[in-house]
């Protein structure tokens, strides 16, 4: 792609391509064309990469700093988190404008919003670093002031708006998103909007009364897609559990849909994966499953030791890059505390 990096100041804004989008064999030169489910590896996604190293090591200081109060650890997730959101030279735009981009049709997408999905645990690190010692208290309103533009933008701007409307795992993740800003940010409004879409809009369109996610089903990758969104409706209702809410854990619809029911109905896949009765994934079958926050996050919410215990077998870091990319949550000590 042409454009990495923006014209004033050198300031790095967040440029991808869409993941299922390659050459027309029958049009070399024309517009990519979709193929679902079928990873292009010569698309750019080094800046999603980056975001996904950020997080990953600005979730694991911040982790250590918490285990053992070593101001070492606080000083070194502050260090990455002020070449991401303070420093002028190296800062990324609080945008997510040519995210997900295809080649000949469109330099951006609201679909590329989940790629901010990596931001979640680097904002969630600022509010905890804030308590460290000798932590530069104006680093710190630099940051939030970051993410409330990014709050800002992904609710104002068209491509936000269309994200956060849509019907699949999209949908799910921009509220992810937006309730953790709002906690950081302290945006009480925000909070109470997206308790509102998970009740009123994600589970009620999106989970079937067996626990299922027939949007998800309906993908060439069904077993990666519904583990994906599970994880990500477990990760909002745990920001909201935060943020002073209701327990969103123990929310379900009048006919008993809810987060109990969506880990009932996946539980026996993750633990044995060959008992999956729909179609396998097209690609990266076997990397599935990891420690899917789901677990470690839905075991203490309905105090199931099994839950946990089978968490704790599964493979901690991965490193596919597919996995990566959709592994909403790495640090669950991160979301544990107020």
């Amino acid at each position: 792609m042409p454009i990495l990096r923006e014209a004033q100041g050198g300031v790095m804004i967040s440029l991808s391509e869409g993941d299922y989008w390659w050459p027309d064999p029958h049009n070399p030169a024309g517009p990519y064309i979709r193929r679902d489910g079928l990873s292009n590896p010569d698309n750019f996604v080094a800046h999603r990469r980056a975001m996904v190293r950020m997080s990953r090591i600005v979730g694991a200081m911040t982790s250590k700093w918490l285990l053992n109060g070593d101001e070492r650890y606080a000083a070194e997730a502050m260090k990455h988190l002020r070449a991401w959101f303070v420093d002028e030279a190296t800062k990324m735009n609080p945008h997510m404008l040519y995210a997900q981009a295809i080649m000949g049709r469109y330099t951006g997408r609201g679909i590329g919003i989940i790629d901010g999905l990596h931001l979640v645990e680097a904002a969630r690190c600022a509010q905890i670093i804030a308590r460290a010692p000798g932590i530069n208290n104006s680093d710190i309103r630099t940051i939030k002031e970051w993410f409330r533009d990014l709050l800002t933008w992904i609710s104002t701007h068209e491509y936000g708006l269309a994200e956060m409307v849509h019907p699949n795992n999209h949908g799910t993740t921009w509220a992810v998103q937006a309730a953790a800003y709002a906690l950081l940010v302290g945006d009480d409004e925000m909070i109470s909007f997206c308790k509102e879409r998970f009740k009123e809009h994600l589970l009620p369109a999106q989970m079937a009364p067996d626990g299922s996610f027939p949007l998800e089903l309906k993908r060439t990758k069904p077993y990666g897609y519904s583990l994906f969104n599970l994880d990500a409706m477990a990760f909002l209702a745990q920001i909201l559990t935060l943020a002073g809410e209701e327990d969103i854990w123990a929310f379900t619809l009048e006919d008993g849909r809810g987060l109990k029911k969506g880990l009932e109905f996946l539980f026996p896949y993750i633990k044995d994966k060959s008992l999956w009765p729909f179609e396998q994934d097209v690609l990266y079958w076997d990397d599935w499953p990891v420690r899917h926050p789901v677990l470690v996050l839905g075991g203490i919410a309905y105090s199931k030791q099994a839950y946990i215990d089978l968490w704790k077998q599964l493979e901690p870091d991965p490193e596919v890059n597919e996995v990566q990319r959709n592994l909403v949550m790495r640090y669950p000590l991160l979301w544990l505390e107020n």
